[in-house]
C-alpha cells in the first residue's frame, strides 16, 4: 500500500511539473509576443509623439532646469498634465516681482512660464512687454546709475525683450498678433534707436508685419503698418510705392499718412514731377495738402522720409499767400530719436 501511495504521489507531482512547465512556456511566449510587438510599436509611437507635439497637441517633455525652478509640489503638478495651471500662479509670483521691480527676476519667471505654456500668446507678449517696455522705461528714469549704465541697461532691457519676442515666434509661428507685436516694437519711436541701425530695424518691422498679413488672419490695419515700416527702409522704394498704391486703391486706406506716402514715394521715384501740382491732386485742395505735408515735415523723429515736402511746401506757401514769418520752415520740428543727452538729465 505505501508502494502504491508513492506512485500516486509521483503521478501527481509530475502532472503538477508538467501543468508549470506548460504554464512557463506560455509566458515566455507571450513574453517574447508582447516584446516583439513593442519592439515594432516604438518607431509608430515615438513618430506620433513627435508628430503631435508639432501640431501642438501635446507639450514637449519637460526639460530639467525648468523642473529644478519650480518647487517640488509644482513639478508633481506638473507632471500630472498641469503645465497650465502651474504657468498662471508663476505669473501671479512674476507679477509681484514686478510691483518690486526685480526686473532679473520678471525676466527668469517668463522664460521659465513660457516652457510651461509655450502656445499662450499672453506669456509671451507680457514678459516681451516687462523688459522691452516697463523695465527699460525704468532703468531710464533710474537717475541713481551713471549715464553710461543707464543707457546700457535701458538698451538691452529692449534688446531682451526683442529676443523673448522672437523666440515666442518660433513657438508659434502661425499667430499673427505676436508678428504684428514684433513689428510694433521695433518700429516705436522710442525703442528702434536701442537696436543701432535704423535701417535695418524697419526692415525687421516691415518683414514683420509682412509675415502677419501672410497668415491670412491679420487685421486690415496690419498692412497699413507694414507700409509704414517699410516706407523708411533705404533701398526698398520701389516695394513700397507698390504697397502704398495698393492700399490707396481702396477708399477706406485713403488716409492722410497713406497719401503723404504716396506723395513722397512718388516723388522719390520721379524728382521731376510737380510737387506742389501732384499734391494738391492728391489731397484734392492746396489748404488739406498744405496741413497734411506740414504735419510729415515736423515728425523727423520718426525717420520718415521727405523727397518733395520742401519743394511742395514752398510753392503751397506762395500759393495760399502764407505769411513769411510763419513759415513752416521757421517752426521748430521734434527733437532728435535717442541720444546720449536722454540720459544725463
Amino acid at each position: 500500500m505505501q508502494c502504491f501511495s508513492h506512485l500516486l504521489h509521483g503521478i501527481s507531482f509530475r502532472k503538477k511539473n508538467s501543468r508549470f512547465v506548460k504554464s512557463s512556456i506560455k509566458i515566455v511566449v507571450l513574453g517574447i509576443v508582447l516584446l516583439g510587438f513593442g519592439a515594432l510599436r516604438f518607431p509608430f509611437e515615438v513618430k506620433l509623439s513627435k508628430d503631435l507635439r508639432v501640431g501642438g497637441l501635446t507639450p514637449a517633455p519637460l526639460e530639467i532646469d525648468t523642473r529644478d525652478k519650480i518647487d517640488q509640489t509644482s513639478s508633481a503638478v506638473v507632471l500630472g498634465g498641469l503645465r497650465t495651471l502651474v504657468a498662471t500662479f508663476l505669473n501671479l509670483r512674476a507679477f509681484s516681482y514686478f510691483q518690486e521691480q526685480k526686473w532679473d527676476d520678471v525676466a527668469e519667471s517668463f522664460r521659465t512660464i513660457v516652457d510651461l505654456a509655450p502656445r499662450t500668446r499672453y506669456y509671451w507678449e507680457t514678459g516681451a512687454w516687462h523688459s522691452a517696455y516697463n523695465a527699460a522705461s525704468y532703468y531710464y528714469n533710474d537717475s541713481k546709475l551713471a549715464p553710461l549704465r543707464r543707457r546700457e541697461a535701458w538698451r538691452m532691457s529692449i534688446v531682451r525683450g526683442r529676443a523673448f519676442l522672437e523666440r515666442g515666434i518660433r513657438n508659434n509661428p502661425d499667430d499673427w498678433r505676436l508678428h504684428s507685436y514684433l513689428g510694433f516694437m521695433l518700429a516705436d519711436a522710442n525703442k528702434f534707436p536701442a537696436f543701432q541701425d535704423p535701417n535695418a530695424t524697419f526692415a525687421a518691422s516691415a518683414d514683420a508685419y509682412g509675415k502677419a498679413v501672410a497668415t491670412g488672419k491679420a487685421m486690415d490695419f496690419t498692412r497699413r503698418a507694414q507700409l509704414y515700416s517699410l516706407a523708411r527702409v533705404k533701398g526698398r522704394e520701389a516695394e513700397a510705392l507698390a504697397l502704398v498704391r495698393s492700399l490707396y486703391a481702396t477708399r477706406g486706406n485713403q488716409t492722410p499718412t497713406i497719401k503723404t506716402l504716396l506723395f513722397i514715394l512718388e516723388a522719390y521715384q520721379n524728382p521731376q514731377m510737380e510737387m506742389e501740382k501732384r499734391a494738391t491732386e492728391i489731397f484734392e485742395t492746396p489748404e488739406k495738402a498744405y496741413s497734411a505735408l506740414c504735419n510729415q515735415w515736423v515728425r523727423t523723429r520718426e525717420l520718415y522720409p521727405v523727397y518733395g515736402i520742401a519743394e511742395a511746401l514752398g510753392g503751397l506757401e506762395v500759393t495760399l499767400k502764407k505769411d513769411p514769418n510763419e513759415s513752416i520752415f521757421k517752426q521748430p520740428l521734434q527733437s532728435p530719436t535717442m541720444t546720449d543727452d536722454w540720459f544725463t538729465k
